[in-house]
């Protein structure tokens, strides 16, 4: 029994009944979840016309052909074609296809391999799993604690994503991945955008030059920031919403984006019938199994487990976990060896993560202070992306990039590139990473000239190699 139908539980669910298992999956909204519908597909879409017009206004012969802003409707359009226009028929098919039984409702856990289900119609269905059952529920928007929030309507990163005009005016409380996307993402459709954030740069929790860059971009797109802000009230009126900062300045919008985290979601799941706390993210050892309960029948995976709010590495769990429960289920010995032997260390050390900016921010494994903090004897090597192939992609190019190295075994620990079209280059971060490839051997793999690339091969020089 998997509870939540988003890439977690999808991924948990497919990879089990290719195992040859008996599997039943719940899901009270649509089935692909949160990332298809309301996070990572449509804030791409979003995103994507924008970025496209700012990169070849970046191009000197191009940027002459640029005669006009994106379009909106457009925009939308295409934002609601990757969506399925908003309808999960064609997951719904995949889940039948791959024999997997769904049940459309809330489920719950009513006790040892015990789950409860109340249907659409208000129906409760009492199931029970013969092997496991997977918490996959995911996460949902955490509300600060501001005087009058409750009482006004805004917009949580949902109706963001999924609105149906360009809003002329746009207040974001929060300036982490959610409100820095959205917030450059309507900028770039042509909403005034105002963010209140509550430290000195965007992105507070990465490298203080990716905050920098990604703030720089955003007043260059026409973003107002208000740093170091704290929020003592919010109103609002029938034209709009107003934050009032401890400082007696007013930031007035027609609407409110409040993207300060999320948190998960674990309310509702009948936790305390197994001897958990209803709140709070759920504790899993390396196979993700929850820790607490005995009998090894329940796991979980994703957000709900408090560990990165990523789709990548939520799905990269599942199949670890479908891989544990399969081979219990056909009596075969777990071993942390055989199926998890770098689950822990994955999402401890080397998650990687992209902020879809302009300029991207792709990141993967430690910072400097987290490298120490967990024993190594670090130096770091950092150096602005200015080769060939980044100047030959945009005129102007600006971006930096960072590396974290081991100095005891010299091997790469972390890594920060921040520029247009930088992602691209975070894959081979994350296996140097993951396969503690020695910098010595990383010299031998030789960038393409002329690419950007070729910033793997400048810090290598920058390391003294």
């Amino acid at each position: 029994m998997v509870l939540g139908a988003g890439p977690a539980g999808e991924n948990v669910a497919g990879r089990a009944a290719s195992g040859g298992l008996s599997v039943a999956l719940v899901e009270r909204e649509r089935v692909g979840g949160e990332c298809s519908f309301w996070a990572c597909v449509p804030s791409k879409a979003l995103l994507r016309s924008g970025h496209a017009v700012a990169a070849a206004r970046r191009v000197a012969g191009a940027a002459q052909a640029v005669t006009g802003e994106p379009d909106v409707t457009g925009t939308l359009r295409r934002r609601d074609s990757f969506v399925d226009e908003w309808d999960d028929r064609r997951q719904v098919d995949w889940v039948h296809e791959a024999g997997v039984a769904l049940f459309r409702g809330s489920g719950w856990v009513a006790g040892s391999r015990e789950v409860m289900v109340r249907d659409v119609h208000g129906t409760t269905l009492s199931l029970r799993a013969a092997r496991a059952v997977v918490l996959a529920t995911g996460s949902v928007p955490s509300q600060p604690d501001v005087p009058g929030l409750d009482e006004v309507d805004f917009w949580d990163s949902r109706a963001a994503t999924s609105a149906e005009r360009a809003p002329g005016s746009l207040a974001v409380l929060g300036a982490g991945v959610v409100g820095v996307e959205l917030a450059q993402a309507w900028a770039r459709l042509g909403t005034e955008v105002r963010v209140v954030e509550s430290g000195p740069r965007p992105l507070p929790t990465m490298a203080d030059f990716a905050g920098e860059l990604v703030g720089a971009a955003l007043r260059a797109d026409g973003v107002r920031l208000y740093p170091d802000s704290v929020v003592e009230s919010v109103s609002r009126t029938p034209e709009e919403v107003t934050l009032r900062l401890s400082d007696g300045t007013d930031v007035s919008a027609e609407h409110l984006l409040v993207a300060t985290g999320r948190r998960a979601a674990t309310g509702h799941l009948g936790l305390e019938s197994v001897g958990l706390h209803e709140d709070g993210a759920v504790e899993v050892n390396e196979h993700g199994e929850v820790r607490g309960v005995s009998g090894g029948w329940l796991y979980a995976v994703g957000d709900v487990t408090g560990q990165a709010q990523l789709t990548h590495q939520a799905k990269y769990a599942a199949r670890v976990v479908a891989d544990v429960v399969v081979a219990r289920a056909t009596g075969r010995h777990v071993t942390t060896e055989a199926f998890s032997r770098y689950m822990t260390s994955a999402n401890r050390c080397a998650v990687p993560a992209v902020v879809f900016t302009d300029p991207e921010v792709a990141q993967v494994g430690y910072d400097p202070a987290r490298a120490e903090r967990a024993g190594h004897q670090v130096r770091t090597v950092e150096l602005d992306i200015d080769s060939v192939g980044a100047l030959l992609r945009a005129d102007g190019y600006r971006g930096r990039a960072r590396f974290v190295v081991d100095e005891r075994n010299e091997v790469l620990l972390g890594a920060v590139f921040v520029g247009q079209d930088v992602a691209e280059l975070l894959q081979a971060a994350t296996i140097a990473i993951v396969g503690e490839v020695p910098l010595r051997r990383l010299w031998h793999a030789v960038p393409v000239f002329p690419t950007v690339g070729e910033i793997w091969l400048r810090l290598l020089e920058a390391y003294g190699l």
